[in-house]
């Protein structure tokens, strides 16, 4: 038989390990429910101005709303993204500390270069998609072409003599071009800019025919008689230019080229985070004054689950993979 003094230490012992338990798990989940307590920092691969910071901007201020606390951007461009994502990456894995970004990171970069300062696929968590901007393949007004079986007779009748313009080697402006030019098994000369606005201002000149360019910056131009358009690169038809047909209705199925946007956090955050982030993104993406700023900025809101968003990313790295390597381009 136990004494009656062993048996008052069972139950002490008992008493303390349940403690112990307790106090181990209140904080964890107090820290979780507690979040956010502080600001939030979301890294911005970019300069300032572009689009990827402007849709960071906007749903920031919206997320600064809903979650009660300061979201903060943070500019840190350089190296192809790979300077702000690799600070991203190597954070602290517990919700401040976010990274908004575009498919530059994590479907184009990964083709082109040999060596990133981050993995892709292990350095992240996935939040949600975002945003996307629309591309048009647009030429100069004069341009024999006015359409995209045009424009494609007129390769294969003269191959490597048609140029077209990006915004600078690996931008998505060349990819949608080179994804399209892959498609169809034609040549064309890239000429490179640095930025889209040089590179749009000698297509509008004709010192170099064609280009693919976003909604946002092609709109005034079409507006103005500057520029036609001969195709639409998204999967459907833009309300603002209905009559331009898409490239997948133009004889190439399942052709969709956009500039889509995310949003990702350090590795190993934990999925309740991840989980409410998800969910105030959202809400701020459905939200009609968020809606209209976006309208009008070119930018398509678009969101996902984070298990959605994390295998969109990894279809479209294989995706432009096979296009860098087929068309031999590398940043390294």
């Amino acid at each position: 038989m136990i004494s009656k003094s062993l048996q008052e230490s069972f139950t002490i012992a008992f008493a303390a390990l349940g403690v112990l338990t307790l106090s181990l798990l209140l904080p964890m989940r107090s820290w979780a429910d507690d979040y956010p307590s502080r600001t939030i920092k979301v890294i911005v691969p970019f300069e300032p101005g572009g689009g990827t910071d402007l849709l960071a901007r906007i749903i920031g201020e919206k997320l600064s709303v809903s979650l009660h606390q300061p979201v903060i951007i943070e500019n840190r461009p350089g190296a192809g993204t790979q300077i702000g994502a690799e600070l991203v990456a190597r954070a602290n894995p517990d919700g401040y500390t976010l990274l908004s970004t575009s498919l530059t990171t994590f479907a184009f970069n990964p083709g082109l270069y040999q060596k990133l300062s981050y993995d892709p696929t292990k350095d992240f968590a996935p939040i949600s998609l975002t945003g996307r901007f629309a591309f048009l393949l647009v030429a100069y007004p004069a341009f024999p072409a006015n359409s995209l079986d045009q424009l494609i007779a007129m390769a294969k009748a003269t191959p490597d003599k048609i140029a077209f313009a990006s915004a600078g080697p690996g931008s998505p402006h060349q990819m949608a071009m080179e994804l399209l030019l892959n498609r169809a098994g034609v040549q064309m000369v890239h000429v490179p800019y640095k930025g889209a606005s040089p590179a749009l201002k000698d297509v509008i000149s004709g010192q170099v025919p064609v280009m693919m360019l976003d909604v946002a910056t092609a709109r005034e131009p079409i507006k103005a008689g500057l520029l036609k358009v001969l195709a639409n690169a998204s999967a459907e038809r833009s309300a603002e230019f209905p009559n331009a047909p898409t490239i997948a209705e133009s004889g190439f199925p399942g052709y969709e080229a956009s500039a889509w946007q995310g949003i990702v956090a350090p590795a190993k955050t934990p999925n309740e985070i991840i989980e409410k982030l998800n969910r105030q993104i959202r809400a701020a993406l459905a939200d009609d004054s968020v809606k209209q700023k976006l309208q009008v900025a070119g930018i398509e809101p678009i969101q996902s689950t984070p298990e959605s968003f994390a295998a969109y990313m990894q279809s479209e790295m294989q995706k432009w993979r096979d296009v860098i390597k087929a068309a031999n381009i590398s940043l390294n």
